[in-house]
């Protein structure tokens, strides 16, 4: 679909009334099977007759698409309490649910009922959301004022109710949250199945409030927290769920809190709990209960974990999946989004797919207008049975550079991984005998990549020749030792680094420009804060990391732990990427044991001797080979900023 938005942009100091209006063409298509439908609701005598021709004010016929019809300063904004079936601060009183909604009024006085844009949260009090950190306010009466980012400035003119859930235990909700677990799942379903005439709500003053101007037809969207709780909700099968839009999202709190059963962090679990819940004697006994079951004593993965695993349940989901997530997200790393598109392929679920540069950003922020667009074809089609062609466009749109991105048809590029030998200190030779690599918690990833030619205690760096063509890794590489260690366990580290010169991402910086996605209030502006991406000149970077325990590596729920003395093979699962790697780079892989800056491991001191010829590594590249060099030749690393320990579990990300 072409669009040409009209935008205001605005310096940060500026009060302006910022309003978008939206023109354009598109081409109609074909409804797909499967495809939601536009039509009113059976016998309603009263949606029929609001409507004109058979199609909503808001629907373009002509464009396929909603257009911003309704006025948002007159919408109608109401605060409801969902009921629940579960009492989690055991108080003898069934937990309720906040739920805030805007809609617009023409509808509802027409009869017409509207689909919902649902972004459900622990962020709303505690946090904020977005980049800016808004959070919810209220009138004098209780009832919704502003609600977070633009999803109801943009999308509430074009016939859209747009609704802000407190999910257990935060905001105004009552009871205690669980962090992931089945009782924040469920109180969000719950609010699903009012919509849907399932369960029953009541206003502040206890009168019953029916979802009587919805279609039923919810589409969740979220970063991060609630990007992840739009996983899980999915992975229930709830009806009505139609599409979720999960950005940066966790799959698996087990695989959020530790690699291969090696800590990011002690009492994580717990910790968040606090961070974002009620502070009350009945919800600190709920997080002691989080901190007495998440064997952070033993890294395995345990029915708590199992409780909190969206993957394993990937077969319930009914719904849509629009997947967006950073490259270089070491928040909610980019395992997540692999593991889960993947059980997604495997259940056949309709599906696409943003990946960029960035770490934990919302392309919102950093791809503005084509973002915008794209959700607002998203949501037209899965929402309003709108057959813009949306599904027909390609499956996956990577960003290679920074502001370049190329589409695909699917993602990865290749389903199968090629085997790259290791020698001592080759990559891409077959090497004979062992090398040995013994623990040093003291070495920094500074000084594991800056000095690749040389020996390093505590290290092994193997490197390729230059690559004589160029090469794109799309996927998940892993990278398979035997190895004989003189210790029960350990934790082995991989990192695999690019060596050239380039310059290269960065991050991002705010500026002091905004842009405005939708209508205005006082008190509820769309107006956001633009974001300018930076890059440095450097010689190397590091293209995926991965860390896992030893005695972990064949079952996560039940470590075998090692014989001393005797060989057996670990695999270390890197995190998924995709990036072109240019011709007459090097590529080295860097592997050592503990890693105190990126994770909180257990120092065992071990030894551990690699038998080269039964090891490797395995890249999903499309094309092209990993030579050996016949020589190790000298590379001289700048390091010019140093590395710093990320934090790793960025609540306000």
């Amino acid at each position: 679909m072409t669009t040409v938005r009209a935008r205001v942009t605005v310096l940060a100091s500026s009060t302006v009334l910022c309003l978008t209006a939206l023109a354009g063409t598109a081409t109609a298509a074909p409804a797909p099977d499967g495809a939601p439908s536009v039509a009113p609701a059976g016998s309603d005598a009263a949606l029929e007759a609001s409507l004109a021709g058979g199609v909503p004010a808001h629907v373009d016929s002509r464009t396929k698409s909603t257009k911003p019809v309704y006025d948002y300063a007159g919408a109608i904004r109401e605060s409801v309490y969902v009921d629940t079936r579960m009492d989690t601060d055991d108080d003898g009183v069934d937990d309720k649910i906040a739920v805030d909604i805007v809609r617009p009024r023409e509808t509802d006085a027409a009869g017409v009922r509207i689909p919902v844009i649902m972004d459900a949260s622990p962020y709303y009090s505690c946090c904020g959301r977005g980049n800016e950190n808004e959070k919810k306010t209220y009138d004098a009466g209780g009832v919704i004022q502003k609600m977070p980012l633009y999803y109801d400035n943009y999308f509430v003119p074009r016939g859209y109710a747009v609704v802000g859930v407190d999910i257990v235990g935060t905001n105004r909700s009552t009871g205690c949250g669980d962090v992931g677990g089945e009782d924040e799942v469920d109180s969000v379903v719950a609010v699903i199945d009012w919509l849907n005439g399932r369960n029953t709500a009541h206003s502040a003053d206890g009168g019953v409030v029916r979802a009587s101007w919805t279609t039923g037809a919810v589409g969740m969207i979220g970063k991060s927290y609630d990007g992840t709780l739009a996983n899980a909700v999915a992975a229930t099968g709830v009806r009505g769920l139609k599409t979720i839009v999960p950005i940066s999202a966790i799959s698996s709190w087990y695989d959020y809190s530790r690699s291969g059963g090696v800590p990011y962090s002690i009492d994580y679990m717990p910790w968040l709990g606090a961070y974002v819940g009620h502070d009350t004697p009945a919800c600190d006994a709920v997080r002691a209960d989080l901190g007495e079951s998440d064997d952070d004593e033993t890294g395995d993965y345990t029915r708590f974990w199992a409780e909190r695993d969206y993957v394993k349940d990937a077969r319930n989901i009914k719904a849509s999946v629009f997947v967006t997530h950073g490259l270089g997200d070491y928040n909610v790393q980019t395992n997540h989004f692999a593991q889960w598109w993947d059980a997604l392929a495997k259940n056949r679920v309709p599906r696409k797919i943003w990946l960029g540069l960035e770490d934990h950003v919302d392309p919102f922020e950093f791809r503005r207008d084509e973002w915008v667009d794209e959700l607002h074809e998203w949501f037209d089609y899965w929402l309003q049975g709108l057959a813009n062609g949306v599904m027909r466009e390609p499956q996956a749109s990577v960003e290679v550079a920074p502001d370049v991105w190329r589409d695909y048809s699917t993602w990865p590029a290749v389903s199968r991984t090629v085997p790259v030998p290791l020698a001592a200190g080759k990559l891409g030779a077959y090497g004979k005998g062992t090398v040995t690599v013994t623990d040093d918690p003291s070495l920094t990833e500074d000084t594991i990549v800056a000095t690749p030619s040389e020996v390093i205690a505590g290290r092994q760096m193997f490197l390729s020749a230059p690559l004589p063509a160029t090469i794109r890794l799309s996927g998940t590489p892993t990278v398979t030792l035997r190895v004989r260690s003189d210790s029960v366990t350990t934790p082995v580290t991989a990192r695999l680094i690019e060596y050239g010169e380039a310059e290269r991402y960065a991050g991002v910086r705010r500026t002091n420009t905004s842009t405005c996605e939708g209508s205005s209030t006082d008190y509820d502006d769309s107006c956001y804060y633009t974001v300018e991406k930076l890059t440095e000149p450097s010689d190397h970077g590091i293209v995926s990391r991965g860390w896992i325990d030893a005695a972990h590596s064949s079952s996560l729920a039940h470590p075998k732990p090692l014989t001393p003395g005797k060989w057996t093979t670990v695999t270390v699962p890197l995190r998924a990427q995709d990036e072109v790697i240019p011709k007459g780079r090097t590529l080295g892989l860097a592997v050592t044991l503990s890693d105190t800056e990126w994770t909180t491991p257990n120092d065992t001191g071990a030894t551990v001797d690699i038998d080269l010829a039964h090891s490797k590594l395995n890249l999903p590249v499309t094309a092209g080979k990993v030579p050996a060099p016949t020589k190790i030749q000298p590379l001289d690393v700048d390091i010019t900023t140093p590395t710093q320990r990320p934090n790793l579990h960025d609540p306000l990300g």
